[in-house]
């Protein structure tokens, strides 16, 4: 492969990344729709936690965990980020 290529193919995976976090956010926001009529915090520890732990789990590399929690501590800071703005009609 040459680099035109292998950027092309970066490209596309970066189309479909883009489409993962907004389908991801979509159901971010029916959580917390649920959480709002349930009358819970939007921040939840022990969710994230799991969530981190379940990456971790199932990475197989080459980023190292360190760099899968920083990932997906960004995603759901930016989910959370969106569910605030949406509870506090912004």
């Amino acid at each position: 492969m040459d680099i035109d290529s292998i950027r092309q193919e970066i490209d596309r995976m970066d189309d479909e990344l883009l489409r993962i976090f907004n389908a991801r956010a979509s159901l971010a926001l029916k959580i917390g729709e649920i959480k709002k009529q349930r009358g819970l915090a939007v921040y939840d520890p022990s969710r994230e936690r799991k969530i981190f732990e379940r990456m971790q789990g199932a990475n197989p590399g080459p980023l190292d965990d360190g760099a899968i929690v920083r990932l997906f501590e960004r995603v759901i800071d930016e989910s959370r980020r969106l569910e605030r703005q949406r509870t506090r009609g912004e």
